[in-house]
């Protein structure tokens, strides 16, 4: 289906990767992955035409359709939402377009309508009768409500304009489907929903994303960015990582086996070099140790940072008590009624089908907002950390360098100390003398996990963490987590984080919460969810 023959990129003196062969066939799907950086969305724009490699070719069946998710959500503001959908099918919608035009013609001759029945002809063959319905039930899927379809793309908000993209991208049986992170600002049910589409879709799929657990499910073979190459791997994300963390190991062993004997080798022929009765051993124990070699590890492009959280004190016995809470912005009610006691053990997992009410309900937690009816009352004992979905507030406008700016959150002001403690997030160098308004998403995330460490807090609560992080910072951030021992309410869209570290799931729902003592997976089996009928839940 694709072959990639002796691929090179480089751009100046860096190169992203060189002398890549490989081969993507049907009926597979293929994860992407690698560090920030490595060349992940680059390698799919390749692959699309829209980058030139610096060496090599790219060859696809000239007779295979292939299908892109654009990145650009403003792209079709000026087309309705069906239309845009249908629009994953160019030939298609081209075709539909021109036989309308042909019959609203006032002086419609012979040759339009020998033309009109061409085109009628392909339509039908294109599915063009059926294109409607088809991309009303993508939308449906992925969470836009049929009240959305008949709207323009310009009205719909930024994560319902991905979810439409997705939709074109998935629209009109493509051979070949190319996704970069088309989890991002989906909610957990629509997640789950495009897994058991791509699971079923037996064509091509390459896919870019930091989702572990939508990988694992998805994925037959892993193609690694790494080490200035690209290698794949049959399996899923975590056989591939096991794989990976097995060879490292193994390669490690036989050096430090190597390295020993190297040692005793030398030390042997330093002590019998000068001894004659010892000297032909010592000839022959050089020898040996000329063809002795240690295998030399490439230089990983992945970086894991370091996340932990330490309280300053131990919380005691009351720790939250929300009673009745509602709460109605713009003229929509967020919140209704909720009300519910927060335990010693509770990692609560926050999840609903609005995610506006979620982000409203931390701000009520985080005082940012007051609640219109009920309380919320903290234990007295307590004291919270809070990183916001929209976080751009500490960083918008401002000049400060980052070492200046996490200053800000230390009590500990030694430079000294900041930069060992910036170094262990992966800032290093003169990194630590950028101004912090122009850090891309990732390293913004990470300043304020940094942040959140420093705060010496015994309750954390996050909105939405994982966005713009890659997977090793996601697992590096779920590994902290998991390992705090006091409370933690959070959401996020990353389904083995929420699986791993919530033993209690909130649920916000129109007239209030649905509150369960469970894990993740166990509570979406209780609520008899198997998310094929959750279109809109999260």
């Amino acid at each position: 289906m694709i072959t990639v023959d002796n691929l090179s990129l480089q751009y100046g003196s860096q190169v992203l990767f060189s002398n890549v062969d490989l081969q993507f066939t049907t009926g597979n799907c293929y994860g992407i992955i690698g560090a920030n950086g490595a060349g992940k969305s680059t390698f799919l724009k390749i692959l699309s035409g829209a980058e030139e490699p610096t060496k090599g070719h790219v060859y696809i069946d000239a007779k295979c359709r292939m299908s892109v998710l654009r990145q650009d959500q403003n792209m079709f503001d000026s087309y309705g939402v069906l239309e845009t959908v249908i629009m994953g099918n160019q030939r298609l919608y081209d075709c539909g377009k021109e036989k309308d035009a042909i019959y609203e013609k006032p002086d419609f001759s012979d040759e339009d309508g020998i033309r009109a029945a061409e085109l009628e002809e392909e339509y039908a063959e294109l599915g063009g009768w059926e294109a409607e319905s088809d991309a009303a039930r993508l939308l449906q899927g992925l969470g836009i409500p049929v009240s959305l379809h008949g709207k323009q793309m310009s009205e719909l908000e930024g994560r319902q304009k991905v979810k439409v993209l997705l939709a074109q991208a998935l629209f009109g049986h493509p051979d070949i489907i190319l996704l970069d992170e088309p989890t991002n600002n989906l909610d957990l049910a629509s997640t789950v929903w495009l897994e058991d589409f791509l699971m079923d879709y037996e064509g091509t799929v390459l896919v870019v994303s930091h989702d572990r657990y939508f990988l694992n499910n998805i994925c037959t073979h892993i193609v690694d960015i790494d080490y200035g190459k690209i290698r794949m791997y049959v399996g899923n994300y975590d056989f591939w990582y096991e794989s990976s963390q097995l060879m490292q190991k193994l390669v490690k062993d036989q050096n430090k086996k190597a390295e020993q004997k190297i040692q005793e080798l030398q030390t042997f022929i330093a002590r019998f070099s000068a001894n004659k009765s010892k000297s032909r051993q010592a000839t022959s124990r050089r020898k040996l140790l000329e063809k002795i070699t240690v295998e030399q590890m490439p230089a990983s492009s992945r970086r894991y940072p370091w996340v932990g959280f330490k309280a300053e004190r131990e919380p005691g016995k009351d720790r939250l008590f929300v009673t009745n809470v509602s709460k109605t912005v713009d003229g929509v009610k967020l919140i209704n009624n909720v009300s519910f006691i927060m335990g010693r053990e509770d990692k609560i997992a926050v999840i609903g089908a609005n995610e506006n009410a979620i982000t409203c309900f931390f701000q009520l937690l985080a005082g940012e907002l007051e609640p219109d009816e009920g309380e919320i009352k903290w234990g007295v004992s307590t004291t919270q950390a809070y990183m916001p979905h929209d976080f751009n507030v500490f960083f918008d406008g401002c000049e400060l360098e980052l070492m200046d700016w996490i200053r800000q959150f230390s009590a500990d002001k030694r430079e000294s100390y900041l930069r060992t403690f910036l170094g262990r997030m992966l800032f290093s160098g003169d990194d630590v003398y950028k101004h912090v308004n122009v850090l891309s998403g990732g390293e913004k995330v990470r300043c304020m996990i940094s942040k959140m460490m420093l705060a010496g807090a015994n309750v954390l609560m996050f909105d939405q963490p994982t966005n713009h992080l890659d997977l090793e910072s996601i697992a590096a951030l779920n590994n902290g987590m998991a390992a705090f021992p006091y409370n933690i309410l959070f959401y996020s869209h990353d389904h083995q984080l929420t699986q791993t570290v919530a033993n209690r799931i909130i649920e916000l729902t129109e007239d209030g919460c649905i509150d369960r003592m469970c894990t993740y997976d166990e509570y979406m089996h209780a609520m008899g969810r198997d998310v094929n009928e959750t279109e809109d839940q999260a």
